[in-house]
């Protein structure tokens, strides 16, 4: 199939350079549409990590770090400028390295230009303020960047959550240090070399490659960094905010989810049923924020899982360019869906297939529907990642609520119901980040604050919340003479 050029072979981008690691050691990167190798990543250590850091920092002490906001900001706006131009061959690019439908992965390229398009526009708009004090002084308060910033990112958005990301930090004026994951990460390479195309000073983004536990250790560890922003398990998640607490050191975590979607019996179903296929099949169900429990009054119980069993019984898990759904990352994600899958302790009400040309070395699971569901079950409680709904049934609005709130996660929820009194009650209720009323999910949102609770993490990306985030607050009081 068609994809974008690969960038620099087994290279890390570092103080403007692209360099091996020290080491020289490679790593090949699997395709999960066919299950085979088609490009090379250089295995990098904390020595590669450290030289990272370290340029990072010279750029903060000098060119980057010398720039004025509004500066940063077109810096940005033309990087915005040059995914857009590549958009094509960065999702084709994608997709490959990904396995996400190209379509799909044109979509990010879209959400990626807009990151850096929306950061780029507000770098010079976030202003302190003049704090009312004792006659005699003028006090005022003013947003500073952290320093250098480390950035874990998953391989489930690798290009949306990098925009997202490393783009509300350099809005600030911090140097960067990106540690994408070894499963997917060539389209962040690759817009690493349109980051200096556009301009960006040597350090001001710094990219190093590399398995999760050794030079993304080593990058959560290391003390020249003064912020770690991570997207993740929760288990990881665990272990970067120890090494965050070692250093004295702030940290966002955005851990995963359990998410549900509640429907009352008053719900348009006609507009809830595809919604609420698409946000547990799309990517793979490979997204922290997934639908992936529906929670259905029971007096529509029948009507709708027989209108959700219809749609799963379509859905093909495919390498098909419009597809919905696609491979998953890796044979080992595969393989921990499945047992999932085969452990449900659930009636199955329905299986979407797997296509007849998917390539049968590729990492592709049909969806399945389950239903109904114990709330304390297995596949009710734990994050699966993968194209499986549980589906559960419930009587009151208390019990919706209970139900909701009775996992380890507090991420996202849905609430579908035409009563207004109702949406408001429930939105308050829900222990979560994001609540979405009448549809879920809403085009990426790049503008709307996003994070979690509990085991969903802590902290808060996109809007201008990530700009307070990658940011720290500093007093200054003046006392006339």
């Amino acid at each position: 199939m068609p994809h974008g050029r690969v960038p620099p072979p087994a290279r890390n981008l570092i103080g403007g350079e692209w360099l091996p690691a020290t080491s020289g050691a490679v790593m090949p990167m699997i395709s999960p549409i066919d299950g085979q190798p088609f490009a090379m990543i250089a295995e990098s250590g904390p020595e590669d990590v450290d030289a990272a850091v370290r340029a990072a920092r010279t750029a903060l002490e000098g060119d980057w770090g010398r720039l004025t906001a509004a500066e940063r900001g077109r810096l940005m706006l033309r990087l915005a400028l040059r995914i857009e131009d590549e958009a094509e061959a960065l999702a084709q690019l994608e997709t490959r390295d990904n396995g996400k439908p190209v379509a799909q992965s044109r979509a990010d390229m879209t959400a990626v230009a807009r990151y850096f398009e929306y950061y780029g526009g507000a770098a010079d708009k976030l202003h302190g303020e003049v704090i009312p004090f004792l006659n005699g002084y003028d006090a005022m308060s003013m947003r500073e960047p952290h320093g250098v910033t480390a950035h874990i990112i998953p391989w489930n958005y690798p290009v949306q959550i990098f925009g997202r990301s490393v783009g509300a930090a350099l809005a600030m004026g911090n140097a960067t240090v990106t540690k994408p994951a070894e499963d997917a990460c060539l389209t962040i390479l690759r817009i690493g070399e349109l980051a200096a195309e556009s301009g960006f000073p040597p350090g001001a983004i710094n990219i190093v490659t590399g398995r999760g536990m050794v030079a993304g250790q080593a990058l959560s560890e290391h003390p020249g960094v003064d912020f770690i922003s991570f997207t993740g398990s929760p288990e990881v998640g665990q272990a970067i905010h120890i090494a965050a607490a070692r250093n004295h050191i702030p940290c966002t975590l955005e851990l995963g989810g359990k998410s549900p979607q509640i429907v009352f019996d008053d719900a348009d179903l006609v507009a809830a049923a595809p919604v609420i296929v698409n946000a547990i099949v799309q990517n793979g169900g490979q997204t922290c924020s997934a639908g992936s429990r529906v929670l259905i009054q029971r007096g529509i119980w029948e009507r709708l899982t027989t209108m959700l069993a219809e749609r799963f019984a379509t859905v093909e898990a495919s390498p098909a360019e419009g597809a919905l759904l696609g491979p998953l990352i890796s044979a080992r994600q595969k393989a921990r869906v499945e047992r999932y899958i085969d452990e449900a302790d659930a009636p199955l009400i329905a299986r979407g297939r797997i296509a007849q040309d998917a390539p049968a070395a590729g990492f592709y699971v049909a969806p399945a529907l389950f239903g109904p569901v114990d709330p304390t079950s297995p596949i009710a409680q734990e994050e699966i990642f993968g194209p499986v709904l549980a589906a559960i049934p419930f009587d009151s609005e208390a019990e919706a609520i209970a139900i909701a709130n009775g996992t380890e996660y507090g991420l996202v929820a849905g609430i579908w119901t035409k009563d207004g009194d109702r949406q408001a009650r429930m939105a308050r209720a829900m222990r979560c980040g994001q609540v979405f009323i009448n549809s879920y999910g809403a085009g990426g949102g790049i503008e709307l604050p996003f994070g979690g609770v509990r085991k969903s993490g802590h902290g808060r990306e996109k809007g201008f919340a990530a700009l307070y985030e990658f940011s720290r607050l500093k007093t200054v009081v003046h006392r006339f003479t």
